[in-house]
């Protein structure tokens, strides 16, 4: 068992909370000395008991809310943090994010000047978010008595603006606008206390969310100075995700012809599949390729112990190097292809903890183009920026280092519909693949920030520079 204190980490990073409401709150600090006052009530819980920060400590009964806080690097040295501690994070993490935007793939319509209002930025203008605070909550009720009091709180003595404030909520049956199931296939983390279902990957450990703690091969991520700040900390990525579901819909209409489908199954489904590399309800295409609902049914608790290729930890896997079973560009094997070779090592070595919810009014196919704007809330957690975050964004989501002659991700990439392409192979190696052309962006980038997510004490260290 790792030995860390779970009590001093932030929650929802080794152990997702299960809410089904998220408010975020991107706050600009206005007078730093009340903003550290406002950690401190943070930290500690004593100005009102509700807003305490949650950690991942066990819980014995389930709390009806969590709150969380996020510091950007403006925000660090706004409070007072040295020269030296800044530049001891990683440049990642200090560049401005407009500059970080082009190799996010945040360009054209996702580019950092049209982000929503309070939160776009540009290489002139640079992003003004300080602080995050993320509130979620069991009930729309509980959401609506916590926001009264976080706002009181941190408009207290000026120490902060509003800037944005943006809403999650669960969809029904845990559903994401485009269909599919969601948080399937989390990362199981060594000592995390999480209860999320057992897979056939290795055991993550603590270390590749949680700095100053050993991760893979034993390796450290470099931890920010001094070690009360940086110590049981870890790196946030908040990202809002339009989704074109009009679109989507609309090209799995009209390309469903292309793909052939067995008697009684739908080919829109297949193709949706196949884009995705699980059915909409959640079954991946590497147990049951031809249908949502194989006979006999396959138990969902089982739904994530699979892989694509053969390895020596698990020889009996059906092998699918050749992608026939599973498209080797669709999105979940892209972003983990588990033991496939690929660049960067394979799947294991860059592992991300998701922690996504929906926003917008859920979509209803018999009102296609209602004007209303939907999507998802991403919050993703790690301890590189750069070798997690980063790296799928970069190699594996918006670019080729598949080796599918200039694939990406059909459902997350930038795509062009005049370049973009999507390949199929068929059952026979020796028949051409199935070519699917004319991919549009499906999903664009509405705000994009970078937190670090101090642990308590480094809460109480900000709060007393």
């Amino acid at each position: 068992m790792p030995a860390f204190d779970l009590s001093d980490i932030q929650g929802n990073i080794l152990r997702g909370y299960g809410m089904d409401f998220v408010r975020i709150f991107a706050l600009r600090i206005d007078d730093a000395p009340a903003a550290r006052r406002l950690i401190g009530d943070l930290a500690s819980g004593e100005a009102r008991s509700l807003l305490k920060v949650t950690t991942a400590a066990t819980w014995s009964l389930k709390p009806m809310h969590a709150i969380n806080a996020g510091v950007t690097a403006e925000g660090l040295k706004l409070l007072g943090a040295s020269d030296a501690s800044i530049a001891s994070f990683p440049q990642e993490f200090t560049a401005p994010m407009a500059e970080r935007a082009p190799l996010l793939g945040d360009i054209g319509e996702s580019a950092p000047e049209n982000w929503i209002p309070g939160l776009a930025c540009s290489v002139d203008t640079p992003s003004q978010v300080h602080l995050v605070l993320i509130a979620h909550a069991r009930t729309g009720e509980m959401q609506e008595r916590l926001t009264p009091l976080l706002r009181e709180r941190f408009l207290l003595d000026g120490a902060c603006t509003e800037l944005a404030v943006i809403d999650g909520a669960d969809l029904p049956d845990s559903r994401v606008h485009f269909g599919y199931l969601d948080g399937i296939a989390e990362p199981r983390i060594e000592g995390g206390g999480g209860r999320d279902p057992e897979d056939d990957q290795p055991l993550i450990p603590a270390g590749e969310f949680v700095l100053g703690h050993p991760g893979l091969s034993n390796a450290r991520y470099p931890t920010p100075q001094p070690d009360a700040l940086g110590v049981n900390g870890s790196f946030l990525a908040l990202r809002i995700l339009k989704q074109d579901v009009d679109g989507f819909e609309k090209f799995l209409e009209e390309n469903a012809a292309r793909v052939p489908a067995k008697p009684g199954v739908d080919a829109k489904e297949l193709l949706a599949a196949k884009m995705c590399g699980r059915w909409r309800n959640g079954l991946p295409l590497a147990l049951s390729p031809d249908t949502d609902c194989p006979d006999p049914p396959i138990p969902q608790d089982q739904w994530n112990k699979f892989d694509y290729v053969k390895s020596e930890a698990l020889p009996e896997v059906i092998d699918d190097s050749y992608g026939i079973r599973c498209p080797i560009g669709s999105h979940i094997r892209r972003n983990n292809p588990r033991s496939g070779v690929v660049a960067g090592g394979g799947g294991h070595n860059h592992r991300l903890v998701r922690r996504g919810i929906p926003y917008g009014a859920p979509y209803d196919p018999a009102r296609p183009n209602d004007g209303v704007e939907r999507g998802l809330v991403g919050l993703f957690f790690c301890g590189s920026l750069g070798n997690q975050f980063e790296f799928l964004m970069t190699e594996w989501i918006n670019s080729d280092s598949f080796g599918l002659r200039g694939d990406l991700d059909p459902l997350m990439a930038g795509n062009d519909p005049a370049t973009s392409r999507f390949v199929i192979p068929v059952s026979n190696l020796h028949k051409e693949s199935i070519v699917i052309t004319g991919l549009s962006r499906f999903i664009s980038t509405r705000a994009s920030v970078y937190c670090f997510m101090p642990s308590v004490t480094a809460l109480k260290y900000l709060a007393n520079l």
